[in-house]
């Protein structure tokens, strides 16, 4: 059964482009891997007199430019002086104007983590006394944009284009030598490089306006462009652009010494040197990620990089792999079909890169996550499950294809590679013998010519039609007729006087350049039908095509897994979250006095929530007072549906004022008594309609959230 790929083709674009938009428009506005864990003054809390500067603490060191930090007073006015100073590690502090007088003021920063991330966010405290503010604090960061959106498409295209061009250059070099002549394979790892070189000058461009001020007219400013090459993101973005350079050179040779004959000797050194070559240019474009991104921050960076440049080159040579033995089952020409030999070696390739990911995988999991809670409460462990899922069933896919390559070998197939070759061999000589028997018939008489023109026509319609008939009978038909056209041709020379004898040798004579034409024309006519037919009688093996389709199914699941993996890079690691909640909470003020009864605060909500299993049913109450601008006190109560209090093992809530776009603002409130929690400071920038979101859980997979809206101010 013959199928086409363009509707594959089509599924795959359309995959690519359903999935790439929901996660990226699903990401959190702001993706930050670094995250504030502490303040002085605190959030929320109010202060004597008006403090000499403000500090920020980070989890992790931050870059921070001239209006990174800035302090508002409650008119909206800046009242900070000078640049920030960061000399104390992860602390970073602002001056501020003398005589400030009492009032709410609002801190907003604007940093990038040192993993390539920026970081946004505002708090508020108050001197005296809280106060009405005008301040529009908002928290989102300048990635959540169209610049964000334009930035992560072009992050999952170089890592796309990076797989694509180091996978399938691998599946040449290691798995199917002859796959370098082949023009569908050349064409494929040529779109790699192309996709990842307009990607990284892409990231380059966009750098600046996505780390500041997220606006599509910053893109080609040239101050922001000269400040982002003096950062370590844009030299690992230089530095990629170098590789590429070297990288198009590795790809000339490869694929131009495919049109040069050599002896084994120069095939195997050549082999090898472009082995060397590829692995030293493959492993330094995966460093321009390690060295920039996740890997090179948190604990053990120095390990940590070197997995992670192993992690990278494992996932382009079996991702990349796939895809280009997925270009060669469908589009390689009929006499260079993909062999099963070349299969089997994709297939050790694919099965060493799947042990590379799972050891690298595992440290890198542990790494970021450090507890096993992280896999579920935060939402990179969450991105993390989905992605392992999405690996565990390309490995089962993968033993599907492993079957199918296991027949291919078995004896008895329909049609074999070697009796393809004898086939095409018997129909080209058979095509060679009945052209030369032609342009011997050129000498005979003219009558006799125009009928060798009416045969070798009525030939090659023949030929033609009968696209399904077996070639070497419709060779030896026409080997026949132009035998005895032949014999027919000498039986006028015979008995013909010297004169006539000329003058026919001249007839011939012209007429031998138009019979070596349709001679040329029956050949190539012939050789079509021969190819059709072996290309017919390859894509009738139930086995290959079993092959092709288990592959099409790896590659449709490896474009989701990349879509998982690069929205991974641009997540909060969890564990970098726990650690910023739990430094939040110890550095807020503690609650002066606790009552175990519920209180009657200024405002009063009351949510029923079912997660859905058992005991999953109940209500969730959360006073928040003095439900102001400035800092409140929040208790929660969480009741069964028969009254009685509710221990669950996890609640969160959030503040989100949307039409404002500020928030989600994350509260975690601790436990005080069963059923019972509080939060204190929790910061209320401003005034206005405030959606209070809660999450439940109440088992270790049942889970649900809740919300209300509130005037608060």
């Amino acid at each position: 059964m013959t199928q086409t790929i363009a509707p594959r083709v089509r599924i795959l674009v359309l995959l690519f482009l359903a999935v790439t938009g929901a996660l990226l428009a699903g990401a959190a506005p702001a993706s930050a891997h670094a995250a504030l864990t502490g303040s002085d003054p605190r959030q929320g809390t109010v202060v004597d007199k008006a403090p000499a500067q403000v500090s920020l603490t980070f989890s992790e060191p931050v870059a921070v430019s001239d209006d990174a930090l800035r302090v508002l007073d409650p008119k909206g006015e800046r009242v900070d002086k000078g640049d920030p100073d960061g000399a104390s590690g992860t602390t970073y502090t602002v001056q501020l104007l003398s005589g400030l007088p009492d009032g709410t003021y609002t801190v907003t920063y604007q940093v990038v983590s040192a993993d390539s991330h920026p970081v946004a966010g505002a708090f508020t405290f108050s001197v005296g006394a809280p106060s009405e503010t005008s301040v529009e604090a908002s928290a989102q960061s300048p990635d959540g944009g169209l610049i964000g959106s334009l930035y992560g498409t072009g992050r999952y295209l170089s890592y796309a284009g990076f797989a694509v061009m180091v996978g399938g250059a691998a599946f040449v070099l290691a798995c199917w030598r002859p796959g370098s002549g082949v023009r569908a394979v050349q064409r494929l790892v040529v779109s790699g490089w192309l996709t990842l070189t307009a990607a990284t000058l892409a990231l380059l461009l966009l750098r600046g306006s996505y780390t500041s001020s997220g606006k599509i007219g910053d893109v080609f400013d040239l101050t922001l462009l000269s400040e982002v090459l003096q950062t370590k993101t844009g030299a690992a973005l230089v530095s990629r652009l170098l590789l590429l350079a070297a990288a198009a050179l590795f790809i000339a040779v490869l694929f131009g010494s495919a049109q040069y004959q050599r002896n084994d000797e120069e095939k195997r050194d050549l082999s090898f040197g472009l082995a060397v070559g590829g692995t030293v240019v493959a492993a330094g474009l995966a460093a321009s990620w390690a060295m920039s991104e996740h890997a090179s921050q948190g604990i053990q960076p120095g390990l940590a990089m070197p997995v992670d440049v192993v992690h990278l080159l494992a996932v382009a040579a079996w991702l990349g792999g796939l895809t280009a033995l997925l270009v060669a089952l469908y589009r390689a020409p009929a006499d260079t079909a993909v062999d099963t030999a070349a299969v089997q070696r994709f297939s050790r390739l694919a099965f060493g890169s799947v042990v590379a990911l799972v050891v690298t995988g595992i440290y890198q999991s542990w790494r970021q996550l450090g507890s096993w809670s992280a896999f579920t409460d935060t939402r990179y462990g969450q991105l993390l499950l989905v992605k392992i899922g999405l690996v565990v069933a390309m490995v089962g896919i993968a033993y599907a294809s492993r079957r199918w390559t296991a027949r291919l070998a078995e004896p008895g197939a329909p049609v074999t590679l070697r009796e393809e070759q004898k086939e095409t061999a018997a129909a080209r000589s058979a095509t060679g013998g009945g052209a030369g028997q032609e342009s011997a018939g050129a000498t005979g008489t003219g009558k006799a010519g125009a009928g060798t023109e009416t045969t070798a026509a009525a030939s090659a319609s023949v030929s033609a039609a009968s696209a399904d008939t077996d070639t070497d009978t419709d060779t030896d038909t026409d080997t026949d007729t132009d035998t005895d056209t032949d014999t027919e041709r000498e039986k006028p020379a015979a008995v013909t006087g010297p004169a006539e004898v000329r003058s026919e040798e001249s007839g011939a004579g012209a007429k031998a350049g138009g019979d070596s034409t349709r001679a040329a024309q029956l050949a190539r006519q012939r050789a079509a039908v021969a190819t059709a037919r072996q290309k017919r009688l390859r894509d009738a093996d139930p086995n290959r095509f079993g092959l092709r389709r288990s592959v099409l199914a790896e590659a449709g699941t490896a474009v989701v897994l990349l879509a998982i993996t690069t929205v991974l890079t641009q997540t909060e690691p969890g564990r970098t979250e726990q650690e910023a909640e739990r430094a939040a909470s110890s550095s807020a003020p503690s609650l002066p006095s606790a009552s175990s009864a519920q209180g009657t605060g200024a405002v009063t909500l009351n949510m029923p929530f079912d997660t859905g299993g058992k005991n999953g049913k109940g209500v969730v109450t959360i006073d928040l007072d003095p439900a102001r601008v400035g800092g409140n006190d929040m208790h929660v109560y969480v009741e069964r549906t028969d009254g009685k209090a509710f221990d669950v093992p996890e609640l969160k809530v959030a503040l989100t004022l949307s039409t404002k776009e500020i928030g989600p603002l994350p509260v975690v409130p601790d436990r005080l008594a069963t059923g019972h929690l509080s939060a204190s400071g929790v910061q209320i920038p401003m005034a206005g309609d405030w959606t209070v979101e809660v999450t439940v859980r109440t088992s270790d997979i049942d889970q649900v959230t809740v919300s209300k809206n509130a005037q608060i101010g």
